[in-house]
């Protein structure tokens, strides 16, 4: 393997197509502007290095990224690029991951708007996010231990388990399948509406409107605060640990809480079933 070390580099395509190399304490800035620096490598480590560039990583086979920098300037990072290992770095530019597969994220921070969008298989550990449209229509996830803050995330992806997550946003999971969220807290309004086959385990889930609109969705065990006029028009089976503020038409299923505020029943076809279950061990069916 090749090692480049202790350079600056700002020309167009500085290392474009090179193969078995290391990259290691070297600057992607400077006057120049060049684009386009790694873009065509293959088996490449790349490692405490700033970029400060547009499109570095387009077109990678194996790419290995460790404890490097990567600022607002440098837009769209990775495209297009599979086998990607990325460890305790940073991506502060706009796009910087998309349409990649395989790829592993430890101890990244990321403040990235449209992140992740097509990406095939993705597993991302002990990270924290900023982004808008986050992981859009992506599969093929597998999230740990990672805080996210931003509105549209998660929307249209399929094939994905989120475990012990804080995920801070607005219009989550829209129109997912496939989707387990585990020991999690999911803060935000109008909550995985559309979504297929979705099931919140051990969750404490926070905002108005959440899971409408939803078929085969279930909760196990999970927290609802602050949450009214749920699961409207949603085939639903939900063990609720705490009060819901108020429930509305639900198609199908059924919902067990300790107290509901307001039961809302106005279209014929909700028949879902909303089981109040006391605190000596007894229930009343109100729908």
């Amino acid at each position: 393997m090749k090692l480049i070390e202790n350079q600056t580099f700002d020309g167009e395509r500085a290392l474009y197509g090179s193969r078995d190399i290391l990259v290691k304490d070297c600057s992607f800035a400077g006057p120049a502007d060049g684009e386009s620096a790694c873009k065509e490598c293959a088996e490449e480590k790349v490692q405490h290095c700033f970029f400060n560039l547009r499109y570095p990583f387009w077109h990678n086979h194996g790419l290995e990224i460790r404890h490097s920098e990567m600022t607002a300037l440098c837009r769209a990072a990775l495209w297009y690029s599979d086998h990607i290992e990325i460890t305790d770095t940073k991506l502060h530019g706009i796009k910087a991951l998309r349409e990649c597969g395989q790829v592993t994220m430890r101890g990244c921070d990321i403040v990235s708007p449209e992140f992740g969008w097509s990406v095939q298989g993705i597993e991302m550990e002990d990270c924290t996010a900023e982004s808008e449209y986050f992981m859009l229509r992506s599969r093929q996830m597998h999230f740990k231990n990672v805080r996210m803050k931003g509105k549209y995330s998660f929307q249209y992806i399929e094939d994905a388990v989120f475990e012990n997550c804080v995920f801070d946003t607005k219009d989550a999971f829209w129109h997912a399948k496939n989707i387990v969220v585990r020991d999690s807290v999911v803060k935000g309004e109008y909550l995985a509406w559309y979504c297929e086959n979705v099931t919140f385990e051990n969750c404490r889930i926070m905002g108005t409107q959440p899971l409408c609109y939803c078929k085969g969705l279930r909760l196990l065990h999970c927290e609802m605060i602050d949450t009214d006029l749920a699961f409207e028009r949603s085939e639903v089976e939900a063990t609720i640990t705490t009060p819901v503020l108020s429930i509305k038409n639900p198609y199908a299923g059924r919902i067990t809480a300790p107290a509901v505020g307001e039961i809302l029943v106005d279209d014929d076809r909700a028949k879902g079933e909303i089981l109040i279950q006391g605190k000596n061990g007894g229930a009343c069916c109100c729908a």
